[in-house]
């Protein structure tokens, strides 16, 4: 049986790798990005939507037609900064939307086309943050805590249906936000196993989600133990910190 997945953000970074790493496997993959005229991996099937619309799921769907789908990875996200002293509440709107909305829209849409029987997984990436919070990212971090509460109460509504819920919550894997290359390189690997986190990291715990059919419910923290240090200040700041 054809093996297919959706992976939301799949133009570039992590999405992109996350698609690339699906279909080199044998997926047939549906690579969701924004606009028309963006690109999607190699050996993927472009699908276009807006994730701030409310009819999202409704448009990725339609575009994909009939074909079953066992795979959804709920990788876009929004990343803006503010704090409470900064409160954006144009930036927690939009954040929610994309972050916790789009992915409990989706669920809802999978969950709408499963035919029992068979295996059915979905992945929301999250935030290692969530382990250890601090202010930075305010409305950034409370999407994702919205999104974690989506895994946990998704996984339970679900279960009896044969769909599975899980989460992988990564430290920072590439620069983001105001980090220089040369500011991600020094803190990058800032944490008790002094190994920075990778994408190849989240790829190994997507294949072991995939791979074992009786987890769900479940976040896998890839932190190397940052959380461990409680930090002040999110790991794009540190530098400026010293």
């Amino acid at each position: 049986m054809e093996k297919c997945a959706l992976v939301t953000g799949s133009r570039h970074r992590v999405g992109a790798a996350i698609a690339r790493h699906l279909a080199d496997a044998g997926w047939r993959v549906f690579a969701h990005v924004r606009r028309g005229e963006d690109d999607v991996p190699e050996g993927c099937e472009r699908v276009v939507a807006d994730l701030e619309a409310p009819d999202c799921a409704a448009r990725l769907f339609d575009q994909i037609g009939d074909v079953q789908v066992g795979l959804l990875v709920n990788n876009a996200s929004l990343f803006e900064p503010d704090d409470l002293g900064t409160p954006d509440v144009d930036a927690f709107d939009r954040q929610m939307r994309v972050n916790a909305r789009a992915p409990m829209l989706l669920t809802s849409a999978f969950a709408a086309r499963h035919v029992g029987g068979g295996d059915a997984l979905i992945v929301n990436i999250s935030d290692a943050k969530l382990a250890a919070p601090n202010p930075d990212y305010l409305s950034y971090t409370l999407s994702k805590g919205a999104l974690s509460t989506l895994t946990e109460t998704s996984a339970r509504a679900l279960a009896h249906e044969g769909i599975r819920v899980n989460a992988v919550a990564p430290a920072v894997m590439l620069p983001s936000g105001p980090m220089s290359n040369e500011d991600f390189a020094e803190v990058h690997d800032f944490n008790p196993l002094r190994r920075g986190v990778g994408v190849d990291d989240l790829l190994a715990a997507l294949d072991s989600l995939i791979a074992n059919p009786v987890l769900t419910g479940q976040t896998l923290l890839l932190d190397a133990g940052q959380r461990f240090m409680a930090l002040d200040r999110d790991v794009a700041f540190l530098k400026d910190e010293e």
